[in-house]
């Protein structure tokens, strides 16, 4: 049973208690769309790494990795399972590519990885692998990365990128009472490259897309680089498909994005 590979907004960590358009759609897209998955690795951009990290736990915790949230928020526990053994084939893929990594064992799971599992997977009951990405890397080479896991999506393993295309925290805005026209130019842009799998254009994404210092700013980069990571693990199908495109705050962009898979 072959899995896509998802690219998946977190949103602000709100989004954990929130109920809207978008946690419906993400619930919607665990319980009903997808097929259950043997497994889970997911990239989040809450881990930026130059070092290749994988986890190794056998039980994971949960990271409350924010400041300033209602009390709520800091009780909320997402008892997934790891994968040991699933952990040691991940990190021999990455031998076998000449990729240097380390493993993991007892930092959980940041909010970037178990908001949208919490509310795709509620019943917490699917292991889950979590990678750093490296938001300094290359795009060539965030890809490339992504690329090694190809195989694991044609063994029931579902590949999950978490983050956020349009992710600028100092320019969201309260009193909005719709998206941002830049951020939208600015998703589209980058939705047009995906569709037409235009890699050329899309690696050079610094120079060539429209509003980038507003949409990506040079602090928030790791939000948007998971995208590279989902896109080079469905590169033996090259498919891009839109599942879902809103905003809060004016500019702060919720998109899901499947690549490859049924």
């Amino acid at each position: 049973m072959s899995q896509p590979a998802l690219f998946v907004a977190h949103g602000s960590p709100t989004l954990a208690i929130e109920q809207n358009d978008y946690t419906d759609f993400l619930r919607r897209l665990g319980q009903e769309t997808l097929k259950p998955p043997r497994a889970i690795v997911v990239f989040t951009a809450h881990w930026d790494s130059p070092i290749q990290w994988l986890t190794s736990d056998a039980q994971h915790t949960t990271m409350h990795d924010y400041y300033g949230f209602p009390d709520e928020m800091y009780t909320i526990d997402y008892p997934a399972p790891g994968n040991p053994e699933l952990s040691e084939e991940v990190g021999a893929i990455f031998q076998n590519h000449n990729l240097p990594y380390k493993r993991s064992e007892g930092r959980g799971l940041d909010h970037g990885a178990w908001i949208i599992l919490r509310l795709m997977f509620p019943e917490a009951n699917i292991p889950v692998i979590a990678l750093s990405v490296d938001s300094k890397r290359a795009p060539e080479e965030q890809y490339a990365i992504g690329k090694m896991l190809c195989e694991l999506r044609h063994r029931n393993i579902l590949v999950i990128a978490s983050g956020g295309l349009v992710h600028n925290l100092r320019l969201l805005d309260s009193k909005a009472d719709g998206p941002a026209n830049w951020a939208v130019e600015f998703d589209d842009w980058i939705g047009e490259q995906l569709q037409s799998w235009n890699l050329q254009t899309l690696f050079d994404y610094e120079r060539k897309a429209p509003h980038l210092r507003m949409a990506v700013p040079s602090y928030g980069k790791e939000h948007f680089v998971p995208l590279l990571y989902a896109m080079g693990a469905a590169d033996n199908e090259r498919r891009a498909v839109k599942l879902f495109q809103d905003y809060q705050l004016g500019s702060l962009s919720l998109n899901c994005w499947r690549f490859g898979g049924e």
